[in-house]
């Protein structure tokens, strides 16, 4: 039978709404103990695609199953909306393509378009997650952009600022030609490095005071040259003069000396000898250089970063245009020629250069040096280079400007916290310890439009400046603008309006232009969300939070980094008990999903064509650890897994459904059966599994033994060894007893009955924070009156410790392993399953002495074996060994069993009820009708028939002929 999950999902929605089922829940659990779960939030930027549904599978599931344990929470989702993210999409709907485009469309107009696309978007991630199913108190979602998010960072900011932490600094950085702004160290991913082909050149730069003698040098940025003021050599490595056949000496490493075209080394020394070593410059007639540059004459200094990989061994030194350059420059006081404004354009005095864009100057600069005969060779070389996390272009290096939090203080408190922290998977801690051991200082500051008002005033008279803390002091302070600006957010441009006096001078000053790096608006979270500043005992009762839960690339430098720090200034706290990370959503192949490759998928189409349940299923199996692979032909593996569960309701519906008085039975539950004891022992070692797994939140182990006990357990083993039983119910009543029941079978079936209820009822309450949807529409086959209304208003199932049997399930496994070896052992000797063997005998050690002596083992293995007798022989070389001899006793037996299976596939072609009346009629040879005929009763028992004779001349309602062992037998079927 087929489960059509979308459109079911559709119907229980409309059921949740309807009915206010979760608004039901949380006042269930309002006022009881608490558990605090803080939320990512999700850049409300686009639609969601397959790769944001895993997270918040993972949260809703948490949420739930905290819910269920009884905890009151405060079910808040978070939008992140300002940065980069809403900007760069903002320009590409406006066709801009420059920051010019923005200014002259007006920064208020730009702003309110980046609200207006937060707000469209956050609204259609809404529609979305309610679609996955997710359970949060939407109406109350927190915005980063809110004036309660953007003051917190402004308390956060003042306090770095009184503590000493908060600074300017003038550093080389990446840059975005695109964006216009720094990107933070933070904001460099492991993931934005690309490999790109880029055109490097070596060059020969003419030694001072030698004729013919040149450096051999190497670059793969071009447009850095004209920046050029020094070279660095390693101290310790062996250099060489390497002499070509024309008489001219080229000075590189000795094992780079086949650089040269036929040349032979001529003298080796170490590279300390070269220190100091002038040489002649490339560009020193452009007016900037000479400018910078002044007395200063270019020449060799050491530094032991010069590496042998790559190059000459000759590094090219430009400290405006290279982070460790800069660092360099510093240490050896060397000069700084800057070449690029905040366009990415060559500033005035580079000549030729001026006003082209850096990363278009490489074929001028090559024609240039071409000129001056300095071009050795230009060839091309692939190599990792960082891109803009946004917008995807090359990054360039600059030197600029920009606001620091200082983390030379910090360092070690950070680190201490991170400490106190429970990560999952556990490498996170090492991970963020790593990245807190080496980063550099955070720079918060963007030469943006859309995003935090960094309240940080800087006087142009005596160059000191100071933070504003919070909107009451920003109004305290003001001497003019307070009029514009209020009744606005603050953001640019109005909160720029308000003017202030310096403290120490008195002068009137303004807010600096720059916009805050996204991550503090995330990061302030634990505090803005839970109240901090306006209800403390509240956010006392709620921090540090119990978990957060979001993807881990990226996020130890980013989200998880930020919140230590603000968490660290604020409170000297951890943010959070427990860190749960998880890896990356691929394709099939394992490819990373872009809309440009065609490989992306959406999860409007996803949830549409495969349902939101088995994707949660998929998720919640994966080992968070590692990326998961998402496509729908394994989404069809994990439906086809669930259709399982869902084959099993179809059973109860069909024989057992009406039978609600035996579920409404007071008492306690005592099965008499076996496999009953065996099911209920089962599932409560399930209940007590999966409730440790989910308490370390640890899903990816809870779901396979779900998965091992419906599949194996309840449909493979229980209910396929319950089934004929099971059907047996209607002879409970009498007056459509077939068969006369003894008290101890009725007994034993109406126990019976109540355990597959109670498993199934149990199974899904487990089951329901991982699959919400599925689980709420098996319960509507199981509800009686009295149950609450839905399968998310259960608390969870109470482990009975008494019904947990482990030698049973000991016995059971070992049982089930016998079996399979059984089986096999008839399949390799080509003997059908429904004809019986003589016996099977069985290694007494494989036994475990248990089974031996238990008769109901020893029957449900001749049952499934079907083997007449079980034989323990120590003395046999293998575990199991079936007698494979067929005697003629035994095959009538066989024949009868494949009679019985064909006549049953009958009723089922022919769409009849359990309870529908047949008459069956034979033809075959004439033993084979003797044999029928000699065994009429007995088939008559097994098929439930009123009729089982010859043939006759009349109509059937379906007939059919069959072969068994060469021999053919026609078969009719007929209602009555």
């Amino acid at each position: 039978m087929t489960f059509n999950f979308p459109e079911t999902e559709k119907k229980i929605l409309d059921f949740w709404q309807k009915n206010k089922i979760f608004e039901k829940l949380k006042k269930k659990n309002q006022g009881k103990k608490h558990w605090s779960f803080l939320d990512g939030p999700i850049t409300a930027n686009n639609p969601m695609g397959v790769h944001h549904a895993w997270g918040r599978t993972y949260k809703d599931l948490f949420q739930r199953y905290k819910a269920m344990r009884g905890f009151d929470q405060r079910f808040q989702n978070g939008f992140d909306c300002q940065g980069l993210w809403v900007e760069v999409e903002v320009e590409k709907e406006h066709g801009f393509k420059s920051k010019k485009d923005i200014e002259k469309f007006g920064i208020a107009d730009f702003v309110n378009a980046c609200k207006e696309r937060v707000l469209k978007y956050s609204k259609i991630q809404t529609e979305q997650s309610i679609r996955l199913g997710q359970w949060m108190d939407w109406e109350n979602s927190y915005y980063t952009m809110s004036e309660e998010n953007n003051y917190a960072i402004w308390n956060f900011l003042k306090k770095c600022w009184e503590k000493g932490l908060l600074y300017k600094g003038r550093d080389v950085v990446p840059w975005c030609p695109r964006c216009g702004t720094a990107i933070s160290q933070h904001e460099i991913l492991t993931e934005e490095y690309k490999e790109i082909v880029h055109r490097s050149v070596f060059l020969k730069l003419e030694v001072l005071n030698r004729k013919k003698t040149f450096f051999l040098v190497w670059t793969t940025t071009p447009w850095t040259l004209p920046a050029n003021v020094a070279l660095a050599v390693n101290p310790e490595f062996v250099y060489a003069e390497v002499e070509d056949r024309d008489g001219n000496v080229f000075i590189c490493l000795k094992n780079k000396a086949a650089l040269i075209p036929d040349g032979r080394i001529i003298k080796e020394f170490a590279g300390r000898e070269l220190e100091n070593v002038g040489y002649k410059g490339m560009f020193d007639e452009l007016p900037a250089v000479k400018e910078n540059l002044k007395d200063y004459k270019h020449s060799v200094v050491l530094w032991e970063d010069v590496t042998e990989e790559e190059g000459t061994g000759i590094v090219h030194i430009a400290p405006g245009c290279g982070q460790e350059d800069f660092q360099l420059s510093k240490k050896k006081n060397l000069p700084v020629i800057d070449p690029s404004d905040s366009e990415s354009k060559y500033k005035k005095g580079f000549g030729f250069l001026t006003g082209k864009l850096v990363a278009e100057a490489a074929e001028l600069i090559f024609e240039e040096l071409n000129k001056k005969g300095l071009v050795v060779k230009i060839e091309n070389y692939k190599h990792r280079y960082p891109t803009c996390w946004r917008c995807k272009s090359e990054l360039i290096f600059r030197l600029v400007d920009e606001w620091y939090i200082s983390m030379d203080k910090l360092r070690k408190p950070l680190m201490e916290i991170a400490k106190r922290i429970n990560w999952i998977p556990s490498f996170g801690l090492q991970r963020e310890l790593d990245w807190l051991r080496n980063m550099d200082n955070w720079l918060i500051s963007k030469k943006r439009y859309w995003g935090l008002a960094l309240p940080i005033y800087e006087c142009w008279k005596c160059g000191s400046f100071e933070v504003i803390g919070s909107k009451e002091e920003l109004k305290k302070r003001a001497v003019s603008g307070w009029e514009k600006f209020e009744g606005h957010s603050p953001h640019r441009p109005w909160v720029d309006e308000v003017k202030i006096k310096c403290s120490k001078c008195g002068e009137v000053i303004s807010r600096i232009s720059d916009v805050g790096n996204p991550w503090l608006d995330a990061g302030i979270v634990p505090f803005s969300t839970m109240k901090y500043y306006s209800d403390r005992e509240y956010w006392k009762k709620w921090f540090p939070a119990d978990l957060v839960c979001e993807s881990f690339p990226g996020q130890f430098k980013n989200w998880f980094y930020a919140m230590i720090v603000m968490s660290a200034v604020l409170e000297d706290s951890e943010p959070t008990k427990t860190i749960f990370g998880y890896a990356s959503v691929r394709d099939e192949k394992g490819e990373e999903m872009h809309k440009s490759k065609g490989n992306a998928i959406w999860f409007d189409e996803a949830v549409e064509k495969i349902g939101a349940d088995p994707m949660r299923w998929m998720y919640a199996r994966q080992n968070p650890a590692y990326n998961l692979n998402f496509g729908y032909k394994t989404a069809e593996e994990i439906k086809r897994k669930l259709l399982v569960l869902y084959n099993i309701f179809v059973f109860f519906d069909t024989y057992l459904a009406k039978e609600k008085e035996l579920f409404l039975k007071k008492g306690n539950l005592n099965p008499i059966n076996l496999l009953d004891r065996w099911i209920i022992s089962r599932l409560n070692s399930l209940i007590e599994q999966v409730a440790q797994n989910l308490d370390k939140y640890d899903v990816a182990s809870a779901i396979p033994a779900i998965e091992e006990f419906f599949i194996d357990d309840l449909s493979l083993w229980y209910l396929r060894r319950s089934r004929k039983r099971f059907r047996q119910i209607r002879w409970l009543k009498e007056e459509e007893a077939d068969v006369e029941l003894s008290d101890k079978d009725k007994l034993e079936l109406q126990e019976g009955v109540r355990t597959f209820y109670y498993v199934l009822l149990n199974l899904i309450k487990i089951m329901s924070p991982i699959i919400p949807f599925f689980t709420e529409e098996m319960y509507s086959r199981l509800r009686l009156p009295g149950m609450p209304e839905s399968i998310h208003l259960f608390d969870w199932p109470e482990i009975d410790k008494e019904k947990i049997d482990n030698d049973l399930e000991e016995e059971m496994r070992i049982l089930r392993n016998i079996i399979s070896q059984a089986l096999a052992e008839r399949a390799n000797a080509g003997i059908k399953i429904r004809q019986p063997v003589a016996s099977l005998k069985i290694k007494n050690q494989l036994a475990a002495a248990k089974i031996k002596d238990n008769k109901e083992l020893l029957d449900l293995i001749k049952e499934e074996v079907n083997v007449k007798e079980i034989i323990f022989d120590s003395d046999i070389q293998k575990e199991v060994e079936l007698d494979a001899e067929i005697t003629p006793e035994l095959k009538k037996e066989g024949i009868l069993r494949e009679i019985i299976h064909c006549v049953q596939m009958m009723r089922k072609e022919a769409g009849l009820k359990p309870e529908d009346k047949i008459s069956i009629q034979y033809k075959g040879d004439s033993w084979l009708d003797k044999v029928l005929t000699d065994n009429k009763n007995f088939i008559l028992e097994k098929l439930g028939a009123e009729k089982f004779e010859l043939k006759k001349d009349e109509n059937f309602d379906l007939e059919k002929e069959i072969k068994i062992d060469e021999k053919v037998v026609w078969l009719g079927l007929v209602k009555l």
